[in-house]
This record gives structure tokens, C-alpha cells and sequence, in this order.
């Protein structure tokens, strides 16, 4: 993993200078480095930007002007050589703030933290996935979808089967087809209903998840076909 970052300074020494510090990063990637603020919003707009490296003293429009006038604001690290910025830097949730002439180890430091609190946000936001409540055994359970392999008819109850484990929860099938995404759950027989994204490998006649053959009613090798050509 890699953090998608870019540079503002309108010192061109200085530019060079923390390019060269990003492109030797083994956690970073460089997408461009700007003299102005103008020019930076505009690459911003256009791509996935994590973090930005940004100068604060810079003619026509400062540091701090240029993050009030962006919509979705990456991670911060502002660059500067007046320490007497701090304070207000931090009032913007600034990752870090650096002072020039910049050192390799206190860079780094700065790095690690920005990585560190982007994995961070990466689990809140998978912890805060799509997902659904199951009742099994007197207990209310929440069982995210991404993790869903397949559901399975199990008599008068649904087996819900996950990568963790399986529930088995008083339900109907039609429920679970109501209740799952049509994009990503299709149900294949009547007993059946898969995740399409843990399907390894299939024929007419099954769908293989792990070792586990998943049985496909006649008419459903079409539909799965089509489920897994048609991009997520």
C-alpha cells in the first residue's frame, strides 16, 4: 500500500527537495508537485489524493486559504520555516508539521504517522460495512456481507455460512435475497445463495467456493455468468 501524494511549494528548491523524500519512501507516490495552489486544486479534483505536503507561505493564495477552498480535504503535513504556524496549523487537523531545513528521520516520523492514521480509517471504515443482523441461538448477531459466502436452506432454517463460521437462523431464502445486494449475492439453486465475489471456478453444473462445490439449477449458469462479467 502506498499513500497518493503531492507537493505544493512555490519554492522550486524546495520542491525537489521533498520529491526527492516522497519518491525514496517506499509508502509513498508521488502524483505531482505544484508551485501554486491553483494548479494543485485542479490535480486534486482529478485524482485519489491522500496526502499532501503543503507549503503555507506561498504568494496569491497561502496554504491555509487553499485547504478552506477544498471540498474533501486529504491528510495533511504542512511544511514550513516558521514555527510560529503551529498552533494554527493543528486547528486545520494537520497529520504533522514540519519545519525547514528538513530532516530524513523527522520526514520519516511524519510518514509513519499519515500511514499509520490511513490504515486507521481503512478498519473504521471496513468495520462500518455494509452489513446485516442474523438471530441465532437467542443472540442478535451482525454479520457483515463482505464476508458472506453463501447461504444455504437448512430445513426450517437458513445457514448462513461466513469466513469466520456459520449461524443457523430461523429465516426463509426469500428473505435473504430480499434483505443481500443483487449486485453482489445471486441465488444459483433453490437452496442456494452465493456471494459471487468468493466464487473461484464454476461449470454448468457447480460453483466452487474453497473446496465446497455449490450446486447450480439449470436455468442459473446464465445469471451467474453474467453476475460475475459485470464490474463491481
Amino acid at each position: 500500500m502506498k499513500l497518493n501524494c503531492v507537493v505544493v511549494d512555490d519554492s522550486s528548491i524546495q520542491r525537489t527537495i521533498i520529491a526527492k523524500l516522497v519518491n525514496n519512501h517506499p509508502g509513498l507516490h508521488l502524483i505531482g508537485d505544484f508551485s501554486n495552489a491553483i494548479e494543485a486544486k485542479s490535480c486534486i479534483s482529478l485524482n485519489n489524493i491522500d496526502l499532501i505536503f503543503l507549503d503555507i507561505e506561498m504568494p496569491v493564495i497561502n496554504g491555509f486559504d487553499f485547504l478552506d477552498g477544498l471540498k474533501s480535504k486529504p491528510q495533511i503535513i504542512f511544511i514550513t520555516s516558521k514555527a510560529e504556524y503551529a498552533l494554527k496549523a493543528f486547528d486545520y487537523d494537520a497529520t504533522d508539521y514540519l519545519q525547514k531545513p528538513i530532516a530524513v528521520d523527522r520526514f520519516n516520523a511524519s510518514v509513519k504517522r499519515a500511514i499509520d492514521m490511513h490504515l486507521l480509517k481503512k478498519d473504521i471504515k471496513e468495520e462500518e460495512g455494509e452489513h446485516i443482523f442474523i438471530k441465532s441461538n437467542l443472540k442478535k448477531l451482525k454479520i457483515f456481507t463482505s464476508k458472506i459466502k453463501w447461504i444455504e436452506a437448512f430445513g426450517d432454517y437458513v445457514r448462513v455460512v461466513t469466513e469466520d463460521d456459520s449461524n443457523l437462523v430461523l429465516s426463509t431464502m426469500k428473505s435473504f435475497e430480499n434483505d443481500l445486494s443483487k449486485d453482489k449475492f445471486i441465488r444459483v439453486h433453490k437452496s442456494y445463495i452465493i456471494n459471487i465475489d468468493k466464487v473461484e471456478r464454476f461449470n454448468s453444473k457447480f460453483a466452487e467456493i474453497g473446496i465446497t462445490k455449490i450446486p447450480l439449477s439449470r436455468n442459473k449458469k446464465e445469471d451467474l455468468v453474467k453476475a460475475l462479467s459485470t464490474p463491481s
